[in-house]
């Protein structure tokens, strides 16, 4: 540590003696200020997380709720790096679009400098070491208490302690080096080469984030250096815009496993970040000036005469650059929104010979939200695809004909038969992917603790596929029948078979259309209409098979497969029904009911 020596003009002068052991003293001060930080956070987490995530989910729509959201979850749980995972999880699960992703990111940068001020204030400001044995103490008498709740407050009482302790720690190992001429020299040869400087010690602090894996921890450590007086006020500031750029590697590093949308929003965060450093390097020295003008009317301290008044200053002009930063380029987000998705375009996923999951990633099983956000994508896509092209082509429809909004009497008159194997679609298509469908919704009911909620909402998709798959299976007899009777040459049989197909391809065409509406819930009312006429399809319940049979119109053997297939086909269009509720308006909890009910036939 320092020692005093005389020098020649007879004053005395310090020599900084800094050790290996004065090092590991640093580092283990360091090491402790990150673990706090770190407790703290995931205790804050775990108290609001579901919340937080539910809003963030929800209160996006608008840009400025956007910006606000992304404040208010980084100011809450003190990591700006834990918010912008959130964002990349929620983007990758389409929970957020791109343009919100980029309004919560901005939020974020704002939400960050609470740490900065929390730290000037209280950590440099005020004295903790006599409260922060007595808080560990205090949390973890909360920890003992068997409510969760109780034993999260005890957890981020104790991390809120050590943080100061490591603080404390922090501030009594790096030497003071103003009373030493040798050590001050050497800093002045990388801080007085103009602005050659600021772009070194920019670098510094991006790299000192980028390796300390938190960007409040770097501001702490730039705060405790200009503190005691290792850097000047201007470096100290580059340094703060560094770490702005360097805070955007932990989502770019997410965003390696994640799909193009997360990685564009990981990129957004980096072109953000980036351009408001540049803006802020082209009025770097006038925009200090004004921070110390306001420092000298507001403190009577400047901070480029006083080294205890630059944590303050740094913590303002921080802030103000995130704010002002923010401020600009809130109405260009649709632009970065475009430039990112020229540099990251959207990438085909080619189709395999077995049809694999797309939406239930490693990712998306991050946070509950995004693990049922992808439940409900992938069993969209495994109707919308899959069990689309079953059923359309199962009656001998295509899909074009049946969207192109003619009449369906004209559709299926003018329909010539469709070839496909429904049970080889099955296996290659639909499923291996319910399976990994059951498979993602166990883990997710294991790892998280669900909500009633949300264990309702996994329960109706898991329902919805249930029922998908008992409709594409039979789907395979009702098929064949209607390809060997549209050869038959017998008009009444085709009749009965032509009803059947316009009643199940007009639940179809209302599905489709509940699936690009904005008011799912008017085609699922009219869905439901439809249901109370499935029961008329069963022509031996309505007569009609005795009808045809007495009057010579059909043989016993069509009749026995119209029999069979007009009670199959009214189970399908109760099903499909029952599946489209679930997935497109699943507030219906009657229909669950009703369908678990009518589950053994």
């Amino acid at each position: 540590m320092p020692d005093a020596v005389a020098s020649p003009d007879g004053r005395c002068n310090t020599v900084v003696d800094y050790g290996f052991s004065d090092l590991l003293t640093l580092l283990g001060a360091l090491g402790l200020f990150l673990y706090g930080m770190r407790v703290m956070s995931d205790a804050l987490v775990e108290l609001a997380g579901d919340r937080m995530r539910n809003v963030l989910a929800t209160t996006t729509s608008n840009r400025f709720l956007a910006v606000l959201t992304g404040f208010s979850i980084t100011a809450i749980i003190q990591s700006s790096s834990a918010t912008t995972l959130m964002v990349v999880s929620f983007t990758n699960a389409g929970l957020l679009t791109l343009v919100e992703a980029i309004g919560v990111i901005m939020g974020a940068n704002i939400g960050t400098t609470v740490t900065a001020w929390l730290i000037s204030i209280v950590g440099f400001k005020l004295s903790m070491s006599a409260l922060a044995l007595p808080l560990v103490g205090l949390g973890f008498i909360c920890t003992l208490r068997e409510d969760r709740q109780w034993q999260q407050w005890g957890y981020f009482i104790i991390g809120f302690a050590v943080l100061f302790i490591g603080l404390q720690f922090l501030k009594e190992s790096v030497p003071d080096v103003s009373g030493s001429p040798e050590a001050l020299a050497a800093l002045a040869a990388y801080t007085d080469m103009g602005f050659l400087s600021v772009l070194i010690f920019l670098a510094l602090g991006a790299l000192l984030t980028l390796v300390m894996q938190s960007s409040s921890a770097a501001m702490a450590l730039t705060l405790l250096m200009s503190w005691e007086g290792w850097i000047p006020f201007d470096m100290a500031a580059a340094m703060v815009l560094g770490q702005n750029i360097g805070t955007t590697v932990t989502a770019n590093l997410a965003a390696l496993v994640a799909n193009y949308q997360a990685t564009r929003a990981a990129r957004a965060h980096l072109i953000f970040n980036v351009l408001g450093v540049i803006l802020a390097l082209l009025v770097f020295y006038p925009s200090l000036n004004a921070v110390d003008w306001f420092m000298q009317h507001t403190q009577g301290v400047s901070p480029w005469v006083e080294a205890s008044a630059v944590p303050v200053a740094l913590s303002l002009y921080h802030t103000a650059f995130n704010v002002i930063n923010t401020a600009l380029l809130l109405g260009f987000v649709e632009k970065i929104a475009a430039i990112v998705c020229w540099l990251v375009p959207e990438v085909p996923e080619p189709e395999p010979e077995i049809d694999q999951p797309v939406y239930l990633t490693k990712a998306s099983m991050a946070y509950p939200q995004t693990g049922i956000k992808a439940l409900f994508d992938e069993s969209l896509r495994l109707l919308q695809n899959a069990g689309y092209k079953a059923i359309t082509h199962g009656l001998s429809v295509h899909r074009q004909d049946l969207n192109s909004g003619a009449r369906l009497r004209d559709v299926v008159r003018n329909s010539e038969a469709v070839p496909v194997n429904i049970d080889e679609l099955y296996h290659t298509r639909i499923k291996s992917v319910y399976g990994e469908i059951l498979d993602f919704a166990t883990r997710l009911q294991s790892e998280f603790a669900l909500d009633e909620e949300s264990v309702e909402a996994v329960r109706n998709i898991l329902i919805a596929d249930r029922q998908l798959v008992r409709t594409v299976k039979r789907m395979q007899p009702l098929h064949d029948n209607i390809v060997l009777f549209m050869s038959s040459g017998n008009a009444a049989i085709m009749s009965e078979y032509n009803r059947i197909r316009r009643r199940i391809l007009k639940i179809m065409r209302e599905i489709h259309r509940a699936s690009e509406s904005e008011n799912p819930l008017r085609h699922i009312r009219k869905l439901e209409k439809y249901r109370k006429k499935a029961s008329e399809l069963d022509v031996l319940v309505s007569g009609r098979v005795n009808e045809l049979l007495l009057g010579g119109e059909i043989t016993q053997v069509m009749a026995t497969s119209l029999i069979n297939d007009s009670e199959q086909a009214g189970k399908i269009v109760n099903s499909l029904i029952d599946i489209a509720t679930l997935l497109y308006y699943p507030k219906d909890r009657l229909v669950a009911r009703l369908e678990e009910q009518r589950a053994p036939g």
